[in-house]
């Protein structure tokens, strides 16, 4: 697994993804959000108890289903990627949000993120390497230096 990406275990056995700082394949890219249908139980919107999806922003799909406005129809960006390819909604993000792993227990990138990003012309991600020598001698800390 990737230090960028945290593992939240869930009551019920599932698993939730959140990630971490700036240094993620997600900033600035959104490619999954422009792509996939972004559907979810009902349940998870914030007009019934414990729900936390802001129903405004989605569309009811069938008794039980809901999805995120724009995505109805697959392959069109969901209303809540920001044009800085960031969600504006991140802490009230459906589950099918929160179980999508940007990195494989390898380590290496969900190969999902990679077929996308190709799809949509979004550059290939490289990390970056945070040096110690930098932050001792940079006022503000760690500064990022890329990798080659």
């Amino acid at each position: 697994m990737n230090e960028a990406q945290i593992v939240i275990p869930t009551g019920d056995g599932r698993i939730y993804y959140d990630m971490t700082g700036t240094d993620s394949p997600c900033t600035g890219c959104g490619a999954c959000c422009r792509h996939f249908r972004v559907s979810f139980y009902h349940g998870e919107l914030d007009t019934q108890p414990g729900g936390h999806v802001p129903s405004d922003l989605a569309t009811q799909i069938t008794p039980f289903r809901a999805c995120m406005k724009g995505t109805e129809s697959g392959y069109d960006r969901c209303v809540a990627l920001q044009t800085d390819g960031l969600c504006s909604i991140y802490e009230h993000r459906p589950s099918v949000c929160r179980e999508f792993p940007v990195f494989m227990e390898d380590g290496s990138l969900n190969p999902e993120c990679v077929r996308l990003r190709i799809l949509h012309g979004i550059p290939a991600w490289k990390p970056v390497r945070k040096t110690a020598e930098h932050a001792s001698q940079h006022p503000l800390g760690m500064i990022a230096e890329s990798s080659s």
